[in-house]
């Protein structure tokens, strides 16, 4: 595992954010590894998935539930109107809005973006939740 400290419930914590394309909740995290590790709680998990996030091996995602993305690589996303899933977009990263960006706002030292898309996911779409 990547990072500075090393504990296993860390390691645990990485492992699931990682392993998941959900992009989970610290709640969905417990929740998951719960089960198998008794004496882990809710707070050890936020706890361990900010330190992660502040190492930069993982991403914080701020939405109105903060989410964890373990694809540390600038990409877009998909958030559900409906469900609240997030998701992966497969777009490249458009380095062009940056220097947009940078040219419409002098002064400014514009060091990346995070572009989220909204609407509704194809379940949410045929079940009509929304």
């Amino acid at each position: 595992m990547p990072g500075k400290r090393y504990s296993r419930q860390r390691e645990l914590i990485y492992e699931a954010v990682l392993g998941s394309k959900e992009h989970p909740t610290a709640e969905m995290v417990y929740q998951w590894l719960k089960p198998a590790n008794p004496n882990l709680s809710l707070g050890t998990v936020y706890r361990n998935l900010n330190l992660l996030a502040e190492e930069g091996i993982l991403v914080r995602m701020p939405f109105p539930v903060e989410r964890y993305d373990g694809d540390i690589h600038p990409h877009s996303h998909f958030r559900c109107k409906g469900c609240g899933r997030v998701f992966d977009l497969m777009l490249e990263y458009a380095g062009e809005m940056d220097e947009a960006a940078a040219q419409a706002s002098p002064g400014f030292q514009i060091e990346g973006h995070d572009l989220i898309f909204s609407g509704l996911c194809p379940d949410c779409q045929r079940n009509e939740i929304y």
